[in-house]
């Protein structure tokens, strides 16, 4: 599994490794973040659904403003801004718990949400141009497990100290935080600074040859919606689960991970994006219809957890877009792709939760809807995706020859 992290020049102070522990970095703050927010806002503050609804539209808008990081690669290299970014996340987690108030919690979710979304454009953007096109989903896939790995261990510690320890939000918070400016300070001092490749247009980039691409991150975006927001609603509104049983379904649901997000990775190397993609909406087509009829709370549980596991099939998009790419053309849209990933989340949540009031099946429906609509785009993705062959209208595509074992 780790064989293919070393570099010939850089051994293990390698671009792949240094992605990992920046991974690791975001996670041991955003994890904790993610898991105490809710508890924090009701517990400490005192939010109703009108200030959490605020909370999270203000969470939001980095992400759709993520286009503007082109900008600051007039300033920066990506590999310091992906820096600076974890530590502005570092801070606004850090001081989280010493804000205990609405408009201190809104300016902290803003602080903690800017470094979130700069640096995820910036990880996508840097994984892109490092890792080689033979073994990028490999390798994000083995990201992607330590990514889990970490929150696992925030997640743990946790629920293991919360309460035998008697720990404060504000005490969590800040552990959190530093633990993540810790890490961003040993690898900037510890590893070289890499070569990007291409150098990076720094204006917008938005290529009609592209088109398919965005369709499919705008059609992601709102799956993701309708899992973060409405999957776990569901959890608890119709099936009571206690705070501690959302719990177990994270925990579980990065276990998971730990041990089939590479193995994802190495399956979409082998077969391709388009194969993995139509595996992935039909699957998702599958789990929608059966949240919205859903009776039983364990399956809602399984449910929640096989909708978690195909998050991993989006490497299939990034590496997708890596194949049919300018290289100058990877930084700026990273920074679109984002933007566009999150219309959905500015529209979703407000439309769909007031089709909830009336009908909760309605909006798993929905989604299911819009995982045959991905699927239909999915299949427009060639076999072998390259610069001027980005798309196929129709099944065949001649270019393609199966591997032996299909």
């Amino acid at each position: 599994m780790f064989s293919s992290l070393k570099h010939p020049q850089y051994g293990w102070r390698s671009p792949a490794v240094l992605l990992i522990l920046m991974t690791i970095a975001m996670q041991l703050s955003f994890s904790v973040w993610w898991n105490l927010m809710n508890n924090f806002a009701v517990n400490e503050i005192h939010f109703t659904g009108r200030e959490i609804g605020i909370q999270q539209s203000i969470r939001e808008i980095p992400g759709f403003l993520a286009f503007t990081a082109v900008f600051a690669l007039f300033l920066f290299r990506e590999q310091t801004f992906a820096y600076i970014s974890l530590l502005v996340l570092g801070v606004g987690v850090a001081v989280t718990g010493y804000f205990p108030t609405a408009y201190g919690f809104y300016f902290t979710t803003l602080i903690m949400s800017i470094g979130f979304h700069y640096y995820e454009t910036m990880q996508q953007s840097l994984s892109l141009q490092w890792l080689p096109k033979k073994t990028a989903p490999a390798t994000m896939g083995k990201i992607l497990s330590f990514a889990a790995a970490a929150q696992l261990v925030a997640y743990g510690a946790i629920m293991l100290t919360w309460n035998s320890l008697g720990l404060s939000f504000t005490t969590v918070f800040l552990i959190a935080g530093i633990s993540t400016i810790v890490i961003v300070a040993v690898v900037a001092t510890q590893f070289p600074k890499f070569n990007e490749g291409v150098p990076q247009h720094k204006k917008l980039i938005l290529r009609k040859r592209y088109w398919l691409y965005y369709a499919l991150t705008f059609m992601g975006g709102a799956r993701r919606q309708i899992f973060t927001v409405f999957a776990g609603f569901l959890m608890v509104e119709r099936f009571g689960y206690d705070v501690h049983e959302v719990a177990g379904l994270f925990l579980l649901n990065g276990l998971i991970n730990v041990f089939i997000a590479h193995r994802i990775g190495a399956f979409i190397g082998r077969f391709g994006e388009r194969f993995s993609l139509t595996l992935e909406y039909i699957g998702l087509f599958i789990v929608f219809t059966m949240y919205a009829f859903v009776t039983n709370e364990y399956i809602a549980g399984a449910l929640y957890v096989i909708d978690h596991a195909f998050f991993a099939m989006a490497i299939a998009m990034k590496t997708y877009f890596q194949k049919i790419a300018d290289p100058a053309d990877i930084a700026p849209t990273a920074g679109v792709a984002f933007t566009i990933n999150h219309i959905a989340a500015v529209v979703i949540p407000v439309v769909f939760g007031t089709i909830w009031l009336y009908s909760p099946e309605a909006v798993f429906l929905a989604g299911a809807g819009m995982a045959l609509i991905s699927l239909v785009l999915s299949r427009l993705i060639p076999h072998k995706p390259e610069p001027g062959h980005e798309l196929i209208w129709g099944a065949a595509d001649a270019s393609f020859k199966k591997p032996a074992s299909v």
